[in-house]
């Protein structure tokens, strides 16, 4: 019996029921067999060794492809517990997925350190254990047996999973000698695996709940060629001089206290500039996009929170309700700003000729984060979002998410962000109880999503599982300098708080309808995207940005007064910088204003006063010699405009 493979071409073969994705790729050619790693059948990534027995659509993955490096990097942190086992007998094993970049193991060592010498050991047993070439073997077994084994081997975490698993759902992987409880996917043998390293260790409870042990867990990363790893160890190197909490501290942007909280930034004056110029910005934007500005309170009733859903979603893992000396009174810290502007839009009646009603906030919102996933300011407990709640009619929902596209893509166009995907995020159609209101409503919101990005041109892909439990959204993951991926703005189109705050408006026909709701972040929020920005650009910002953007420097004691004169007339001009009036040697002075990467050095002597010029610099380029001041005042504020509005 035949059945029918349909390929990315379109082209239709016919093979006899039972192929696998390695006969499929070497149809096709040897090369493509050679370097195929696993198979995507209807969507779902597989090994290339499993049978294939109806008419499906596929597509062999390489290392090109997301897909295969996520069966690459599975199956290197299988190679990498191999290697754990054989040097540390009893070890007992957490979970090992792959990541964006790599993949770690959580694992137990039954507190044994665990340092860098370890690290290289591993590293080099992981390398002979990968120059086997054993394949990676799939096995159905059943709950009984599963549990067996693992009660033999006396590890505890693989018991509590295979216990929450179904009969009949449950396989094991097995390379050499290791065998590990997993769904799989894995590449054809470990002889692909060519370069290896191992790359940090860190704590993790078991599960992330804090009440659970605290597991080792072991990064890494690996690649079929030497010159791959290579290039992004140099990638790497390059990262740690532009990671934000790093430049955030020479830069004097921001900084953490543990009496005042973790997670719970302090901006400082210079970080506290880059911050209100990027509000200026963004509320000049969306007052031509004609946004109404609002401002809401940082805690909220907790029945305004049942009443959106976000308690029953939330609640468990967020701050704690704040109780009274009113017994009946509690209050939530605002974990979300979208339930105050539906309060906003109840607050008076509305007519079909009002919409869209656009609210616009950057709100401060609390959300409990556990204290071994705090990262800088990529990753906090409290954060402001550049918020906003579109309130529409249903003929209007289009129309509206187009524009914010064009805002969002605007944001990126002025920040030098050039690359980026628009990740359309659905539901996960098996697990809909995750997810609130009807299926009509979100297959329409979802729909109309994919026509506003077409409309627009975007490059887009689609991912289930990661919508709001409200609604599906289009996400922008944006990528740097560097070409790592963040996920920066985002939309959401959201049919289910109309209906739960029983929003209404009165229409043409003089009857009550309901709005749909849009959902709208450029930023994100302030601090992960101040956080990408500095990574983004190193610290240099856009000159329209930066908090200082000039230094003068007076050569010696006898230029302070003409020194004192160009900043005067700078600041008159909303020009930021400030006088190195220290009793230093000008080079001095210049080095460390090239460290605090000042855009613009002034550099005045005697000369400069008497001709009322001044000699500029510019960071990292060097001399750009003499100029009457206000020559370089005509010069700066042309390159310091900002960007031009979308």
């Amino acid at each position: 019996m035949n059945i029918k493979i349909t390929l990315p071409d379109g082209s239709v073969r016919e093979f006899s029921t039972g192929v696998t994705g390695a006969e499929i790729a070497r149809s096709i050619s040897e090369g493509l067999a050679r370097n195929a790693l696993a198979i995507e059948v209807n969507g779902e990534v597989r090994d290339l060794s499993r049978p294939i027995t109806s008419d499906s659509t596929v597509k062999i993955l390489t290392w090109n492809d997301a897909g295969g490096k996520y069966a690459f990097w599975h199956s290197s942190a299988h190679l990498m517990a191999e290697a754990l086992e054989a040097l540390y007998p009893g070890v007992k094993f957490g979970i090992g997925p792959p990541v964006e970049n790599g993949f770690y193991y959580d694992v137990d060592l039954d507190g044994r350190p665990f340092g860098e010498e370890d690290l290289i050991q591993v590293e080099n047993k992981m390398k002979e254990l990968a120059r086997q070439e054993n394949p990676y073997i799939r096995e159905e077994v059943n709950k009984a047996r599963a549990l067996e084994y693992f009660t033999r081997k006396g590890d505890p975490y693989k018991i509590e999973l295979i216990n929450e698993l179904a009969d009949g759902s449950i396989t094991f992987y097995r390379q050499g000698n290791f065998t590990d409880l997993c769904k799989g996917p894995h590449i054809p043998h470990t002889g692909f695996i060519k370069a290896i390293k191992l790359l940090n260790v860190a704590g993790a409870y078991w599960r992330g709940n804090e009440k659970n042990k605290m597991l080792t867990r072991i990064y890494g990363i690996t690649f079929p060629r030497q010159k791959e790893l290579d290039d992004y160890l140099k990638m790497l190197e390059e990262a740690r001089k532009r990671d934000h909490r790093k430049l955030g501290k020479e830069l004097e942007l921001f900084t953490f206290s543990e009496k005042v909280g973790l997670g719970l930034p302090l901006w400082l004056p210079k970080g506290t500039i880059l911050r209100e110029r990027l509000e200026q910005f963004m509320r000049s934007a969306q007052l031509k996009a004609g946004y109404d500005p609002v401002v809401t309170p940082h805690i909220g009733s907790k029945a305004l929170y049942v009443t959106s859903g976000h308690y029953e979603k939330y609640g468990k893992d967020s701050f704690q309700p704040i109780r009274t000396p009113d017994e009946n009174e509690e209050f939530l810290l605002k974990p979300m700003n979208c339930p105050h502007h539906c309060e906003i839009y109840r607050s008076k009646p509305r007519s079909y000729r009002d919409l869209p009603v656009r609210l616009a906030e950057f709100g401060t919102v609390y959300r409990y984060e556990q204290s071994g996933e705090l990262h800088g300011l990529t990753r906090v407990r409290g954060f402001t979002q550049d918020d906003a709640h579109i309130f529409c009619r249903p003929d209007q929902v289009k129309e509206e998410f187009v524009k914010v596209i064009d805002l969002v893509l605007y944001v990126f166009r002025a920040l030098g962000f050039e690359s980026y995907t628009a990740q359309i995020s659905l539901r996960d159609p098996a697990n809909k109880e995750k997810y609130i209101g009807d299926d009509a409503l979100w297959e329409r919101a979802e729909r109309e999503i994919q026509e506003a990005a077409d409309e627009r041109g975007l490059k887009t892909v689609a991912v289930k599982g990661e919508a709001a439990f409200y609604g599906p959204k289009l996400d922008f993951m944006v990528k740097d300098a560097l070409g790592r991926s963040w996920q920066l703005g985002t939309i959401q189109v959201d049919y289910q708080l109309p209906q739960r705050f029983e929003l209404e408006y009165t229409g043409a026909d003089n009857q009550r309808h309901r709005p749909v709701m849009i959902h709208r972040a450029p930023f994100g929020s302030l601090e992960r995207f101040v956080a990408v920005l500095i990574e983004h650009c190193a610290g240099n910002f856009p000159l329209w940005l930066t908090p200082d953007q000039v230094a003068v420097l007076p050569i010696s004691e006898k230029s302070n007064l003409y020194a004192q004169q160009v900043l005067d007339r700078l600041k008159s001009l909303d020009i930021r910088g400030f006088m190195d009036d220290r009793d230093e040697k000008i080079g001095r002075k210049i080095r460390d204003a090239e460290v605090k990467k000042i855009p613009y050095m002034l550099i005045v002597g005697e000369r400069e006063a008497a001709e009322g010029k001044v000699a500029v610099r510019k960071h990292g380029e060097g001399d750009q010699g003499s100029q009457l001041l206000e020559t370089f005042i005509e010069l700066f504020k042309a390159e310091a405009a900002i960007p031009a509005s979308f």
